[in-house]
């Protein structure tokens, strides 16, 4: 993950005002940037950077010579920057895609186009706009302020947001952005935005428009159960295989359970075909001897990872749940309860290991119906309803 922040239009000092974004410094370790906007000395960009790709050029916010009067910040992964379409790259960022894209196709067509995840600022001086995104899933976090006046401040996190002072008549809230959509705004000469246009470029229900450029084949549509089967691997594989384009080390999460050891399974096997310069290292967690470290051992050992075990008392447990809390901005019972764990194992990997970008099993069960609560669901709507939700 990567850390992005943006001012438009402050009548604040930018260096005082820049000291909310240092809030976030935890999303970027690698590196940092605060930048102003050329012509617009009460515009800002600030990017913390954790380094995926490109490590020599993917320094943000991104601007290249074919494109002058455009300045991107983004925090994500786009899989298919270098498959689909014929450019003429200044970098190996993946998220330079994104200005190639918007030049051809307008802001619409290119969030449409994007296969991964993903939040977006993206600036066009020559045309004086903003232009604002986050992917499908809101798998990547974007938090917007925007006051009557038309000042406007994002941020990966809301805590980046909640110290920016602006002389304003009425408080502004703090919001998330709506996964699945865009938002234009024109750029007045005195550096306030105006909101333009506010739409969805998809939705969770509908084929994606990238899905047309796949290089996948076209795959059968019959409802025959090995066909059925056969497409599921098809398609599985094609997700963990699209997700090794990391320049860094890949691992993996694994509980022991079916869906982190499918992926894991997958990962070291295709890692294999790949060359991969290094083992798949895997992570397990728990206390002493429990189940799930227990499972895990067993597909650790079966699937040949290089595997790690992080046991943690109920005290370790108890003792960061505040640090939890703040890193989620959240006081959800259910999140914080599953979330303590993933701290714990997430910084006993960048702690002691090498391993920066992680795969998991989760999403699967919102997928597949996999919670207890979908076996009292009436009706296939039902089950559609709160898959979406």
């Amino acid at each position: 993950m990567c850390g992005i922040w943006a001012l438009f239009g402050s009548d604040e000092c930018l260096s005082v005002q820049c000291t909310c974004a240092m809030k976030i410094a935890h999303r970027g370790p690698d590196a940092f940037r605060f930048e102003n906007v050329n012509g617009f000395t009460n515009c800002c960009f600030g990017f913390h950077r954790l380094a995926i790709v490109d490590q020599l050029y993917g320094m943000q916010p991104l601007r290249i010579k074919k494109f002058p009067y455009m300045w991107l910040c983004y925090n994500g992964e786009i899989y298919n920057h270098h498959t689909q379409f014929d450019f003429d790259y200044q970098t190996k960022m993946d998220g330079e895609i994104l200005l190639h894209l918007y030049d051809r196709f307008g802001i619409k067509k290119m969030a449409s186009l994007l296969d991964g995840v993903f939040a977006f600022i993206l600036l066009d001086t020559a045309n004086r706009k903003v232009h604002v995104g986050r992917d499908t899933y809101g798998v990547r976090p974007l938090f917007k302020l925007l006051t009557d006046d038309g000042f406007l401040a994002l941020c990966s996190e809301a805590k980046g947001l909640i110290d920016i002072t602006h002389a304003m008549a009425t408080p502004a809230n703090i919001v998330p952005f709506l996964p699945g959509h865009f938002e234009v705004f024109d750029l007045m000469l005195n550096g306030k935005v105006q909101s333009i246009q506010m739409e969805q470029f998809h939705c969770c229900r509908q084929e994606p428009s990238h899905a047309i450029y796949d290089t996948l084949e076209r795959l059968p549509t019959s409802l025959d159960e090995e066909v059925v089967k056969s497409n599921i691997r098809i398609l599985f594989e094609n997700a963990v295989r699209k997700r090794l384009m990391a320049h860094r080390r890949i691992g993996c999460l694994l509980s022991g359970g079916l869906d982190s050891s499918l992926v894991a399974a997958t990962l070291v096997k295709l890692a294999k075909e790949e060359k991969l310069p290094y083992p798949i290292q895997t992570f397990s967690i728990g206390s002493d001897d429990s189940p799930d470290i227990l499972a895990a051992r067993k597909v650790a050992a079966h699937i040949g990872s290089e595997h790690h075990e992080v046991n943690f008392t109920a005290e370790e447990g108890i003792k960061v749940v505040e640090e939890v809390i703040v890193h989620l901005e959240s006081y959800d019972i259910t999140t914080i309860r599953a979330s303590v764990v993933m701290y714990l194992v997430s910084k006993y990997i960048r702690q002691q290991t090498d391993s920066v970008v992680i795969f998991s099993g989760e999403g699967s069960d919102e997928l597949t119906q996999g919670y207890i609560y979908f076996h009292k669901v009436m009706g296939p709507d039902c089950f559609l309803c709160l898959c979406a939700k």
